[in-house]
Order: C-alpha cells, then structure tokens, then sequence
C-alpha cells in the first residue's frame, strides 16, 4: 500500500515553489551508503514503494537494510477531465515527498559499495530526478 499521512492539518496546499538546497537529511545517517537527488521535485507515494520493493528484493538473501529517508507528506490535487471551469479546486489525488537537491532519498547499510552501486542503479531508473551515490563520513572518535 502507497504511503500517506495519518493526519494532516489542511487537505489542500498550493503548489509553491522550491528553492534552495536541502539543509536537513543531506547526510547519510543510518547505512553506510546513499542515494542523494542532484535535482529539486516531487517524488509520488508509488514511486518510493516501488523503489523500496526493487531494492528489497535485490538485498533479500544479504544482510543489508534499506532505509527510507522521505516521506509523502503532501497532498496533489486534480479536477476531473472535460469538468468546467469555476468548480472550485480538485480533490487530493495523490501524496508526494518534496525532495531538494541534497536530500539522501535512500541508504543502504551492511551491502558492499558494488552491491550498492548495483541496487541504486536500479533505483535511480524509477525515480523522476537525477541523483548520485554517496559514501557516509567515518569520523573517528578519539
């Protein structure tokens, strides 16, 4: 089943405009690698099941996780063809993550890099924005 919102505050919201590079969940946090969007857009409740199913049953017999770092929270709207004008705006049709360049969309843990070259690839095909692999910080603690 497609991800949604338990619960929202307003069923509506306004298309706007995104601007600027993401500042938060820019970084790999829970695996050892990820997948960051180069590009600004949305990415539809659809779409990130059926990356999470593809790249599942890629890492099935592995010991890797899949971490899903986005989430719909936002409402499209659309008015039905061949409707007149004046009939106020649609009812919400689907839910989409707004996505900024920078964002890690998914991670991968406990995979070598080649593994996760290979199951980002495929997941770089469903997704409508261009993104990159990228390698988490090792930060040593002294």
């Amino acid at each position: 089943m497609a991800l949604m919102p338990r619960r929202i505050k307003h069923r509506k919201v306004q298309r706007g405009r995104i601007k600027g590079n993401a500042t938060r969940g820019n970084k790999v946090v829970f695996g050892e690698y990820g997948l960051q969007s180069l590009q600004a857009g949305w990415i539809k409740a659809q779409t990130i099941e059926a990356g999470r199913i593809a790249a599942q049953q890629y890492i099935s017999g592995d010991s890797g996780k899949l971490y899903v770092r986005m989430f719909p929270h936002r409402s499209i709207t659309s008015t039905p063809l061949e409707t007149r004008m004046g009939k106020g705006k649609g009812e919400p049709e689907a839910w989409v993550a707004t996505v900024k360049p920078g964002t890690i969309l998914y991670e991968l843990g406990g995979v070598s890099e080649q593994q996760a070259r290979v199951v980002f690839a495929r997941l770089a095909h469903k997704l409508p924005v261009k993104v990159r692999l990228v390698k988490a910080l090792s930060l040593i603690h002294i």
